[in-house]
């Protein structure tokens, strides 16, 4: 049976007719070895099979109704499954101009929303996984449930037993577009029936107490309000062009320094990220000679519950501002610690399909103009906390890529053991000089990890772009700006 599209992921959906709002998710695992293909094969055969969305296409309807997810009846793994051989010298930087060009890459809409990569070939017989889903697909909770499928605890791939049975596809042929409208008339109006019998205690409650209850609706109408509220301009007085080139800068930071730094400011490990990413983010408007103060920022918050099923992406985006500009890195934890937490207890939270439904009427253009003004998106995603391996090659590292959906760049942490992996995906017409930015991205990091009074920095290996060797940029040279005299490295 197909099913329609959530209202986040239609509004998600709709809004890639403008191509820099894409949701397209990019995660690289560097492999010590070259893996069995032949396990791949069949972990990524299992996944399509346990995983009904990576098997699915997406279908439209005929207005009202959202698209729909059917299963693709001409559905080829040797399509999404890929294997190739890394150019010389089989680097860092070579998979990660692999990486590049599949974030930038639109996806056939004709056939399920992901493609894997097997790079083999990397120097010291080294490997790397490049996957590349729709966000749709999987958020980053889902990502790490579809993980389990994939990886095993030791180098001796498991014993999994039989694999699901295959999807089959529905054959409703030119009925199924009638149909599908019916049905989902239908629903609408059970949903409201249900909607109906749900608030009616509240209704009676409202009754009793009509001050309390309009209070309870101002408060969670403003809510709502924040969460949609219109942004007319970006915080950065500099990152304001956006565009379709984008450069991928990796870089490490160790967990257990991360966790200690933000108990130093009573705050959460994801409060002492932000903290490094705006740091950097300072550091860079610093080096251009222009001061700094709140950015725009666009947050994920996972909004799973445990009876949701495997994969699908189950989040909200939560924009709201943060102080970019407070040199003091403690300082800048906590005031960041207290806005997260108030963006948690939002009471738009639950709400977040029905908002998500009702800016699904509004025209794109003006949603597309909104989001082109955030800043910065920014997510921390918790990962693996054990070793893995896959088809006996041991995990060495997980770079995640999420998409920038407007804003000028992305930075994306995941864990793995005690390494939190950071991908960065950066809009070059935005940011056009990117080893300036991943210079002071590290050490916007580096001053939020010495708060523990230890040496911050990881053993670092190649990360400064996504380019293959020898490849240029003509258009976005990575040259820096001259940097006005007193304005650069202030703060050191």
């Amino acid at each position: 049976m197909a099913e329609f599209m959530r209202n986040t992921d239609t509004f998600a959906w709709a809004m890639e007719n403008d191509p820099v709002l894409r949701s397209t998710v990019v995660l690289v695992a560097l492999l010590e070895t070259a893996p069995s293909y032949d396990v791949v094969v069949d972990r990524f055969d299992r996944i399509s099979r346990a995983v009904p969305l990576f098997r699915q296409r997406i279908v439209p309807n005929p207005p009202p109704a959202p698209p729909r997810w059917e299963v693709d009846p001409d559905f080829d793994l040797g399509y999404h499954l890929r294997r190739v051989v890394a150019p010389p010298p089989g680097d860092l930087d070579a998979v990660l101009a692999m990486a590049r060009r599949a974030q930038m890459d639109q996806f056939d809409h004709a056939r399920p929303l992901w493609e894997v990569t097997l790079v083999e070939g990397l120097a010291g017989g080294g490997a790397a996984l490049v996957c590349k889903v729709h966000h749709s697909l999987a958020d980053g909770i889902g990502a790490l449930q579809i993980g389990r499928i994939l990886f095993d605890l030791s180098e001796q791939p498991q014993a999994v037993g039989p694999a699901p049975p295959e999807p089959q596809p529905d054959r409703a042929g030119s009925l199924r577009p009638a149909r599908d409208l019916v049905r989902y008339q239908a629903g609408l109006a059970a949903a409201a029936a249900r909607t109906g019998l749900r608030a009616a205690p509240a209704a009676l409650g409202a009754a009793r107490r009509p001050v309390h209850a309009a209070e309870e609706a101002a408060l969670t109408a403003a809510s709502v309000y924040r969460l949609v509220r219109p942004i007319n301009r970006t915080g950065s007085p500099i990152m304001k062009r956006r565009g379709l080139v984008r450069q991928l800068v990796v870089h490490e930071v160790p967990l257990p320094v991360l966790r200690e730094a933000a108990h130093r400011a009573d705050a959460r490990v994801n409060d002492a990220f932000l903290a490094g990413v705006t740091g950097g983010l300072r550091r860079y408007h610093t080096r251009h000679g222009v001061a700094l103060g709140d950015l725009h920022v666009t947050m994920p918050v996972s909004i799973r519950r445990p009876q949701d099923p495997v994969g699908g992406n189950r989040i909200t985006l939560m924009r709201f501002d943060l102080p970019a500009g407070v040199w003091d890195p403690l300082e800048r934890t906590r005031l960041i610690h207290h806005r997260t937490e108030a963006i948690r207890r939002e009471r738009s939270l639950p709400h977040t399909q029905l908002v998500a439904g009702a800016l699904n009427l509004v025209p794109r253009a003006y949603l597309s103009a909104i989001l082109r003004h955030v800043d910065f998106l920014a997510s921390d995603v918790p990962g693996l906390p054990a070793p893995v391996f896959v088809g006996g090659a041991a995990v060495r590292a997980l770079y995640p890529f999420g998409p920038t959906i407007g804003a000028a760049v992305n930075v994306t942490l995941m864990s793995y053991v005690d390494v939190g992996g950071i991908g960065v995906s950066i809009d070059t017409a935005a940011i056009p000089d990117t080893d300036a930015f991943e210079e002071c991205l590290r050490d916007g990091f580096d001053e939020v990890l010495a708060l523990t009074g230890g040496t911050p920095r990881m053993p670092h290996q190649r990360s400064r772009t996504g380019r293959a060797a020898g490849e240029g940029d003509a258009h976005h040279p990575a040259t820096p700006p001259a940097t006005p005299p007193g304005h650069r490295r202030r703060a050191e």
